[in-house]
């Protein structure tokens, strides 16, 4: 019984450390648009847990020329066993729950001189997978300099 307790807690913290390896492995302009993403969620009134980044599902980008680029990111986000404001949490603080579920979210946003634009503002859109099996509007993302993006629905749905 001890054995078996000491592997689970050994996957645990594999698993803990591999999402914490996960998004420090991440590009700078993609770890700009989680923290952003991941601040909007955690600073939602209705979340209790603090939640982190998980895994990438999927990442893009378009060069525009004159250092410009637009990104697209699409990843999950965990809750852990830290209170929602927890102050620099990470994985390895905040052990990751196992009955909450993940949160699927995407990013859109242009990146100039390796800041994030604030014109057109971050697209931002974020829900609860088990919620994903309801159909959602795909909405194509228009830029002023002629650029589109596809990009959901963008609103912050956490029902």
């Amino acid at each position: 019984m001890a054995v078996l307790l000491w592997i689970v807690l050994l996957s645990a913290g594999v698993s803990l450390s591999r999402a914490q390896e996960s998004f420090n492995k991440l590009p700078d302009i993609y770890k700009r648009g989680v923290e952003l993403t991941s601040n909007a969620l955690n600073n939602h009134h209705s979340i209790k847990n603090h939640y982190l980044f998980f895994k990438s599902i999927h990442r893009a980008e378009i060069e525009a020329g004159f250092d410009v680029k637009y990104i697209y990111h699409n990843f999950y986000l965990k809750a852990t066993e830290c209170k929602r404001g927890t102050e620099n949490a990470d994985a390895t603080t905040c052990g990751f729950r196992n009955d909450q579920p993940l949160v699927d979210c995407v990013i859109c946003y242009k990146i100039s001189a390796g800041e994030i634009d604030e014109k057109p503002k971050p697209y931002l859109n974020c829900m609860y997978r088990r919620l994903l099996s309801k159909v959602f509007p795909l909405h194509i993302l228009h830029f002023d300099d002629g650029f589109s993006l596809p990009c959901l629905e963008k609103h912050l749905i956490l029902s």
